[in-house]
């Protein structure tokens, strides 16, 4: 006599598919079984307490407040401008000639700021005194319009 062709493991893979197919069924025929229908609108509808709190009662009219809606912003407001400080002075602590970049330690503040070769006039060295003005960049500030101290 002849093996069968379906191996146990076929056997179980078509005993699981069965499985999922008629917990399928159920959880259909138990959602339309206990589905709400015909609510009011009154039920559906929901309110916002004057704590922004999403509740199913009205608030009541005393407690409303007026807003305008030129008092409304959509989106995000528009940045409002930075001041450009006044020229400072530095020295710079690190260059790399090959690759483009630096950074120049402010005299005041002891802070690193990052230098770019575009914004420089001249041939920068490391222990260079040079002025500069400090611009807001996408990773923090950046070193613009370098140039050598007198």
């Amino acid at each position: 006599m002849g093996r069968s062709t379906e191996t146990f493991s076929k056997k179980e893979r078509e005993k699981k598919k069965l499985k999922k197919q008629q917990d399928k069924k159920e959880r259909s025929v138990d959602r339309k079984t206990n589905a709400v229908k015909g609510q009011s609108l009154d039920q559906m509808m929901a309110y916002v307490d004057a704590n922004g709190n999403i509740t199913s009662v009205p608030q009541e009219p005393g407690n409303r407040k007026k807003v305008l809606a030129q008092d409304i912003q959509i989106g995000t407001p528009k940045q409002e401008e930075v001041e450009v400080e006044i020229i400072r002075k530095g020295t710079v602590t690190f260059f790399n000639e090959s690759k483009g970049f630096g950074f120049i330690k402010d005299m005041q503040t002891q802070e690193s700021i990052f230098v770019h070769i575009n914004a420089v006039t001249f041939a920068i060295k490391e222990n260079d005194k040079v002025t500069f003005e400090v611009e807001p960049g996408q990773k923090g500030p950046v070193a613009v319009k370098v140039a050598k101290a007198n």
